[in-house]
């Protein structure tokens, strides 16, 4: 999975639309291969990250779980501690 899509799934509070959209943008991006499109595929880009933006979030609006919302800051926090451990920083 690309390291840059977060889990977006049963947190409280639920995540916005920027978070799904900037999600969908990385797939998009990993999936093209391309960080910034040319004026030629711009469009193209833009409109796939649209599209599999509201499929997302019409996704993530249909799971249901019976677990607890998952706090940000502690999973941040989590991450953090994940990253200090990974790379020697504090």
């Amino acid at each position: 999975m690309c390291r840059n899509i977060k889990p977006l799934f049963n947190f409280d509070p639920p995540a916005t639309d920027a978070e799904v959209r900037d999600a969908s943008l990385q797939f998009v991006r990993k999936i093209s291969g391309f960080s910034k499109p040319s004026r030629a595929n711009e469009a193209a880009v833009n409109r796939a990250v649209t599209e599999v933006a509201a499929v997302a979030r019409h996704f993530l609006d249909s799971l249901v779980t019976d677990a607890e919302p998952r706090n940000r800051e502690v999973e941040a926090a989590r991450a953090r501690a994940r990253a200090a451990e990974r790379f020697g920083t504090s």
